[in-house]
């Protein structure tokens, strides 16, 4: 559940000020770059239900490289829409893409889909059509920053962005007496966290096996 106060960019950054006790302008001027390390440590330590995102779209007939999503990060399912039915379109690995699918001049129903890049899968066979499809990914949540005051984090995880930044100044402050409380606090708000995450994982998995 969300907290009862939520968490804005500017509370966290006046927050960081105050717990650092610093207000020479270097330190000020690096409480962006806390923040948004911070950001990243905690989405790599953790998966959860608030970034998991639908797409709808359509494949271009010919083309077997298809953009991913502005803020992707990693793709749970894909599937297409054939004659009215919906097919899975199967995970492989890029090498077996180009075994399974030499020409990619020839064209037919996708079977397989891989990461050709960050930014864009790639499918075989080459669609022949259209095809409408759906993929179901986890994404970035948006950054925070002046212009964009709240995201999941700071709704949900407040205290765990919040030494999660203190801890990212660590190697800017260097001897920072406070180092080993704020690790505990983030250790122990991370280990919540993370049993959470990982009862939403297996609820899912339940349903999806039930489904």
């Amino acid at each position: 559940m969300p907290t009862a106060s939520v968490m804005t960019y500017d509370s966290l950054v006046e927050n960081i000020q105050s717990y650092l006790e610093r207000t020479d302008q270097a330190t000020l001027d690096k409480i962006p770059l806390f923040i948004m390390l911070a950001e990243q440590v905690i989405a790599s330590q953790i998966k959860f239900l608030g970034n998991l995102t639908v797409q709808q779209s359509a494949m271009v007939q010919g083309a077997n490289v298809i953009d991913k999503p502005a803020r992707w990060h990693k793709t749970v399912s894909m599937n297409i829409t054939v004659a009215g039915k919906r097919y899975p379109v199967l995970l492989r690995k890029y090498e077996y893409l180009r075994e399974y699918w030499p020409d990619p001049s020839q064209e037919l129903i996708p079977k397989f889909y891989c990461d050709y890049d960050y930014t864009h899968w790639m499918v075989a066979p080459t669609p022949d059509t259209a095809y409408n499809f759906e993929v179901l990914y986890y994404e970035r949540i948006q950054p925070l920053d002046s212009s964009n005051q709240t995201n999941w984090f700071t709704i949900y995880a407040p205290q765990a962005l919040l030494y999660g930044s203190l801890l990212q100044s660590m190697p800017f402050l260097k001897n920072d007496d406070r180092i080993p409380m704020w690790q505990q606090q983030y250790d122990a708000i991370m280990q919540t966290l993370m049993a959470e995450d990982k009862l939403r994982i297996a609820d899912r998995q339940a349903v999806a096996m039930d489904s």
